[in-house]
């Protein structure tokens, strides 16, 4: 696995049952959980129906801006499901049976039962590099930096893991927590813009939660240099140590 300094990417899942509410996607979450982990940072996230027109915009649009472009959904044997060939239309190649899918397909389907409708999960874009899918053996596949899943959640691990050794990564992203326990936000809003201001090379979130009947607020430090978050975590540490003895209200 090769490393670089900032690599960057984005997830475009794809589907009308997420965007309806039908199917709550529990890909997402993962999928940035797993890049984090190994030092690659996801900057965007977008859904779009199941509408020709619309993929092929979104998957140009994102592969040209990031390293990688994860996709989720629309490889399965229905009509509806039409992301390989989108894939193919956004990079100007043909589509057809793939000799390597249909191998995978055999595995689990004795022939009487490939039916058209699972032939379809056998086509894949021209020149694609085919991504193994252990549990029902119909691949995913990697067409440049543009990498498609199944949007099945246990399928879509399964094939993160077999790509994710080819992947270029990057300096893995660091994150401290310093509990502002009780305070509310509002009391050190404009002091923590201010500690956020001198450093620069971290980023700083609040993030309330309301846990055991009050709320409780979280500051959290991101960032890839170890000696600045460090430096940054002190001065917030300090800061509400310096607040805490105060009454204000919620």
């Amino acid at each position: 696995m090769a490393e670089r300094a900032d690599i960057t990417a984005a997830i475009l899942v794809i589907g009308d049952e997420i965007l309806s509410g039908r199917t709550k996607d529990k890909n997402i979450g993962y999928i940035a959980e797993y890049l984090t982990n190994i030092g690659i940072d996801l900057r965007e996230v977008r859904v779009v129906p199941d509408d020709e027109a619309e993929i092929v915009a979104a998957v140009n649009a994102l592969r040209a801006r990031y390293t990688y472009l994860f996709t989720t959904g629309g490889i399965g044997p229905t009509h509806d499901d039409i992301t390989a060939d989108c894939i193919a239309k956004a990079f100007g190649v043909s589509i057809d049976h793939d000799p390597r899918a249909l191998a995978m397909l055999r595995e689990r389907y004795q022939p009487e039962d490939l039916n058209e409708s699972r032939l379809r999960m056998a086509r894949i874009p021209a020149g694609a590099d085919l991504i193994e899918n252990p549990i029902s053996k119909a691949p995913g596949f990697r067409v440049g930096n543009v990498i498609v899943m199944a949007g099945v959640p246990s399928i879509m691990q399964a094939m993160l893991d077999n790509i994710a050794p080819t992947l270029a990564t990057g300096t893995r992203m660091l994150a401290e927590t310093v509990d502002a326990g009780g305070l509310p936000e509002g009391v050190y809003a404009a002091g923590l813009a201010e500690v956020a201001k001198a450093h620069p090379g971290v980023s700083i979130g609040s993030y309330p939660s309301f846990r055991e009947g009050r709320f409780q607020n979280q500051i959290v430090l991101r960032g890839k240099d170890a000696v600045l978050i460090d430096a940054a975590k002190t001065a917030v540490s300090c800061f509400l140590g310096g607040l805490k003895s105060d009454k204000a209200p919620i």
